[in-house]
């Protein structure tokens, strides 16, 4: 073989060997290579209508090839993170978020076309490497399923299974307590995958991340029904070509993640950070998509991209474990890294059940995120291209600092005041004054407008946002009070006070009672100030005249208790005296008669004597009779007890045996505390 034939041998050798790297069939150039180094896209480059392709992007120059993370990373000055990528603690610290503490209950949902028969393995082996949970379909933690939610599984693809594979490990990376669902679309349609994401709401994923996309065409406001979820998190990448719009990232119902180059100096919990847009980030204005209420940026009419972002940079890229495309450890970029994130953020915020569209939280709170203001993604002149203070096309409103701007935006804050304005007597207290804010404690500020007015306390701290007071006027008017706080709208509440004077009373209620002996009455007073408006009563002083005796004598109450027939008067004392009469009755009585007095009766044979109850001052009970009853004789009732007024016969049967002679029966009659007794006579022969 000739020099020439052997060159163009090597030549055609080398060309196989970079065809045949993992994920590497349909590779493309790099968009911003650093020093000997080069990525690819994992995913098929090029798509037809109504398809889209992956935005994962594998690193493939030497130096990342042989690159390997370490299980417990020192932070290095010579390499990015890790051993040239970022490792879960490095991006929990740039991220600072709550990954150790929050996620349980929460479930993210990874949706990709085709299917990784090693995903759940290589998953595994990621965050087992780097020290994270289990997650498996054995503990419940992992669950994979087909775009209809069953286990036949589409057929195999190794580009899509980088992708999946890199989803599945920033998942983990971000929320570790998360459970993982995993929708393998039957094909790389949006047919498919829009399905896929329906399902993966149905079956309860908090978040649904989503990095892949295409062409934006006509009818997408028609197809992006699939993606309007309320309270569910939808995010999609926003591409890796640079300045230009994608679907479904253009949806008004998704938050679009765009991308940044991450420098992270350390992997202990705090950010130590710089970031700037990176150039392959996706970013425009949409041709067909409607501006959501939330956006206002001004140079794009329409909905503009992204909304916020993440690393995405693959020379400042993640370690990604997958074994199906290759045999191991890889360095990958893309916002196919940054959508994950994001959608893992939003479920560490532990969003409830809501009605919301959650891609608006951000720009509720978008001091809550990291900004990123310099770099840019292509030469179109303006912010939808180029790093901005604020708001910017390629990191929408900057990354993630905490979960603060994925939660629900704290409601205004206010305050007011809660109980209704008060008629004062100058110089007197007012009773209790609430005030209450809203959105958390404060310290409040009061002040009136009147130079007389003082207060309990002139500064509150609230507790659960409420604090109380009192005020005093030494000075008739209308002095209006106002209390403020910092972050608070202040509130103002107008008072009356009136001139101090001796307050009179208008009446005693009952102004008369009618009871018997032994029986109570309650007499209450009522007071008011000159200008007929009702007044405390409480310094009242009461007294009697007649019989009886009062329970209080200072107060607005007191109680009389009647202690013989009569009549009493209850007199009220303040400013003026006002009376109240009192008739007392005798208490209801009875007494007993009978008839005969005397019976005589033969051994053997039956007396009978009538005995009647006489009710007197309104007795109205029932009386219970008994005798006593001579040896020799049994004594029998034809009515027990016997009603006021009513009669009973008593029928005495003597024996034959039974002793001659005169015995006297003792009758009584008792009700309640009444007991009466009656004699009669009984002479036996």
């Amino acid at each position: 073989m000739n020099k020439t034939c052997r060159l163009l041998l090597a030549l055609v050798c080398a060309l196989l060997a970079i065809a045949l790297l993992p994920g590497a069939a349909l590779a493309d150039q790099p968009v911003n290579p650093g020093v000997g180094e080069r990525d690819q896209q994992a995913c098929a480059p090029v798509v037809t209508h109504g398809t889209v392709r992956c935005f994962a992007r594998v690193r493939t120059d030497d130096r990342a090839r042989s690159a390997r993370p370490a299980r417990h990373a020192a932070p290095t000055a010579s390499s990015v993170g890790n051993g040239g990528a970022y490792d879960p603690a490095y991006l929990q610290s740039a991220y600072v978020t709550p990954s150790a503490t929050k996620g349980a209950g929460q479930t993210v949902a990874i949706v990709d076309a085709y299917d990784d028969p090693s995903a759940e393995a290589d998953m595994g082996y990621y965050r087992s490497f780097f020290g994270l949970p289990p997650c498996s379909t054995a503990n419940g933690c992992f669950r994979k399923v087909n775009q209809t939610g069953s286990t036949t599984y589409p057929a195999g693809d190794s580009g899509w299974g980088q992708e999946i594979s890199l989803d599945l490990d920033m998942a983990s990376a971000i929320c570790p307590n998360c459970h993982v669902l995993l929708v393998e679309a039957s094909s790389n349609k949006f047919s498919d995958l829009s399905v896929a994401v329906d399902e993966a709401v149905a079956l309860g994923a908090n978040a649904v991340s989503n990095s892949y996309g295409g062409s934006e065409y006509a009818g997408e406001t028609t197809d992006e029904s699939h993606y309007n979820h309320p309270g569910v998190a939808i995010t999609v990448s926003s591409g890796d070509k640079g300045y230009g719009v994608e679907f479904p990232a253009a949806s008004q119902y998704v938050t679009a993640v765009g991308g940044t180059t991450l420098h992270q100096a350390t992997n202990t919990g705090t950010r130590s950070a710089s970031e700037t847009v990176w150039s392959g980030a996706g970013s425009g204005c949409s041709v067909y998509e409607p501006k959501p209420g939330f956006q206002h940026d001004t140079s794009c009419g329409k909905r503009s991209v992204a909304d916020v972002s993440a690393v995405a940079d693959p020379n400042t890229g993640v370690w990604v474990y997958d074994t199906y495309a290759g045999t191991g450890w890889y360095i990958f970029g893309g916002t196919s890294v940054a959508s994950p994130i994001v959608a893992s953020v939003y479920a560490l915020a532990q969003n409830g059940a809501s009605s919301a569209q959650l891609n608006n939280y951000p720009y509720g709170q978008a001091s809550a995120l990291n900004d990123v203001t310099s770099g840019s993604n292509g030469s179109c002149g303006t912010y939808l291209c180029s790093g901005a203070v604020g708001y910017d096309g390629p990191t929408g409103l900057g990354t993630p600092n905490g979960v603060a701007a994925f939660s629900p935006p704290a409601p205004p804050a206010s305050l007011s005041f809660t109980t209704p304005a008060q008629t004062l007597t100058a110089g007197v207290a007012s009773s209790s004054i609430t005030v209450q804010t809203s959105g958390g404690d404060a310290t409040i500020s009061l002040t009136s407008n009147s130079s007389q007015g003082s207060f309990s306390s002139a500064t509150l701290a609230t507790v659960n946002g409420q604090a109380s007071f009192t005020y005093t006027d030494t000075q008739a008017g209308s002095p209006a009070l106002t209390a403020s706080a910092t972050g608070f709208a202040a509130a103002s509440q107008t008072e009356r006070v009136v001139a101090a004077q001796a307050v009179k009373l208008t009446a005693i209620s009952p102004s008369s009672a009618s009871l018997a002996v032994g029986r109570t009455a309650t007499f209450t007073a009522s007071a008011a100030d000159q200008y007929g408006n009702p007044a405390d009563a409480s310094g009242t002083s009461w007294s009697l005249t007649g019989v009886g005796s009062l329970s209080t004598l200072a107060g607005a109450q007191t109680t009389y208790t009647a202690a013989a027939a009569g009549g009493a008067t209850v007199s009220a004392t303040l400013g003026n005296t006002l009376p109240a009469t009192v008739t007392v009755s005798a208490a209801p009585d009875f007494s007993l008669s009978v008839s005969p007095v005397s019976a005589t009766v033969s051994g053997g044979g039956n007396a009978y004597y009538t005995v009647t109850v006489n009710p007197s001052n309104g007795f109205s009970g029932s009386v219970n009779l008994s005798v006593s009853c001579p040896s020799g004789a049994t004594c029998s009732w034809s009515v027990n007890p016997v009603g006021a007024g009513g009669s009973s016969q008593l029928r005495v049967r003597v024996r034959n045996w039974a002793a001659r002679g005169t015995y006297t029966l003792t009758i009584t009659g008792a009700s309640g505390s009444l007991s009466h007794t009656t004699p009669a006579t009984l002479i036996l022969q």
